[in-house]
């Protein structure tokens, strides 16, 4: 019997670990066959490794063992799954097995070193029959442009986006996409190799499903802004499939439609085409690139839900995202993501059916309310062991800069930024 390959790390990197808590981080499919010692590629400098521990493609939950040498023991890495909660998901409907074709959109703006990672993530996916439109986001050079031609897949093409901004880059893969569902990604992760399947099983859980999200698990952990981000953010959270409609409100959800940092993020979701035209599509005054800096995401989750649609938590589909390595463009980061928050809880608060029903759960929930920015604050704040390597005051930065939002709102109203632009196009796909 030949020898195991080694566990890949699921994001690779030409950089070291720069601090002693740094962890490995990669996958492991607990049915397939083990050697007593699992080694560890690309290990060096680690001292602990995490495991998202699978079965066949559905994630169990995650593991943290001790490296030894440059590997992991495979008796402990057993008894650390055995104390994992697994929740049965119950069965899988019989429809969720087709396999229809999806375009997937990755809005990029000149950054060719990610963009080349997770372009070559998509193409290895294991899936009949896929696309991938690559949207050149407004970038001042013609260089992503022609590394995606040089590829010369047929499977790959680029459109251009000139205008500033994710939502308007959003918009233009939708226009674009030649398929009935299309799944959005990013420049900075990697995708698992059953990612499109999963997603398409998402939809296959309900007729009525308009958006599928999946999870994102940091990808790295090898500096100290890393480390806070992966703390910091929910997006991998849990590994159970969920199905959220707003006509029956989860119990365990109290704040529900509005906790919408349960529902995913924008680097991995999909969504069904023809709905986005009747929704409008990406709020153009959100996004990256935009006076806001974020939030498009969450609207369009929230505004899938208030339609009346379903919206799907896939685990099974799994995109590994890179995290800000430096404080730097983590203080950059967080300041967007309260910008984007606070930008979003101000579309909220100018619909009238929004604000009602925010109203009447605030009322009804207010415990929930305050208990849940409570815990918001303490999250968004450094633990002890990595407070002085990171920006000063980097928590309370997140939570002014939602204070800002309304002011950014208004800014990126002035560009001519619109609410539903889709509304007003054709939805044959636009060929670049």
């Amino acid at each position: 019997m030949s020898k195991p390959a080694d566990l890949e790390p699921a994001l690779t990197s030409t950089q070291p670990p720069e601090w002693t808590g740094a962890v490995w981080i990669g996958d492991v499919d607990i049915e397939a066959e083990m050697p007593d010692t699992l080694a560890l590629a690309c290990s060096d400098g680690y001292t602990r490794a995490r495991l998202l521990v699978r079965r066949g493609m559905d994630p169990l939950g995650f593991v943290e063992l001790p490296i030894s040498g440059f590997g992991l023991d495979t008796g402990e890495l057993i008894d650390a799954v055995r104390t994992l909660e697994v929740v049965d998901p119950g069965p899988v409907p019989a429809r969720s097995a087709a396999q229809p074709p999806i375009t997937v959109v990755i809005c990029t703006r000149d950054r060719i070193d990610h963009l080349r990672g997770a372009l070559s993530s998509v193409l290895a996916v294991e899936y009949p029959d896929f696309e991938v439109v690559v949207v050149d986001n407004a970038s001042p050079t013609d260089a992503t442009q022609t590394y995606v031609r040089s590829l010369n897949d047929p499977r790959v093409r680029v459109v251009s986006e000139p205008v500033a901004g994710l939502s308007r880059a959003r918009n233009t893969g939708l226009r674009a996409a030649r398929h009935s569902i299309v799944a959005f990604t990013d420049d900075d992760v990697a995708v698992d190799a059953k990612w499109l399947s999963s997603i398409a099983r998402g939809f296959g859980r309900d007729v009525r499903v308009t958006c599928v999200s999946g999870i994102v698990p940091s990808g790295e952990i090898r500096t100290h802004a890393q480390a806070y981000f992966d703390r910091r953010v929910g997006w991998a959270s849990s590994v159970t499939p969920r199905i959220y409609d707003l006509a029956h409100p989860p119990a365990d959800v109290p704040l529900f439609p509005f906790q919408v940092g349960m529902y995913g993020t924008g680097a991995n979701f999909a969504v069904r085409r023809s709905r986005m035209f009747d929704l409008g599509g990406f709020d153009e005054a959100l996004g990256v690139g935009s006076p806001t800096n974020g939030g498009e995401d969450l609207d369009m989750f929230f505004r899938v839900l208030m339609a009346g649609d379903k919206l799907v938590y896939e685990p099974a589909a799994i995109v590994w995202h890179r995290h800000r390595a430096d404080s730097d463009a983590l203080a950059v980061q967080a300041r967007g993501y309260g910008l984007g928050l606070g930008a979003w809880l101000t579309t909220v608060a100018t619909n009238r059916r929004a604000a009602t029903l925010a109203a009447r759960v605030a009322v009804r929930r207010l415990g929930s309310a305050i208990r849940l920015s409570a815990k918001m604050s303490k999250v968004a704040s450094p633990p002890d062991d990595l407070a002085a390597d990171l920006p000063e005051g980097i928590g309370r930065m997140e939570l002014l800069s939602i204070a800002k939002g309304p002011g950014a709102l208004r800014r990126s109203r002035r560009e001519g930024r619109r609410r539903q632009p889709l509304l007003e196009v054709s939805r044959e796909p636009v060929l670049d």
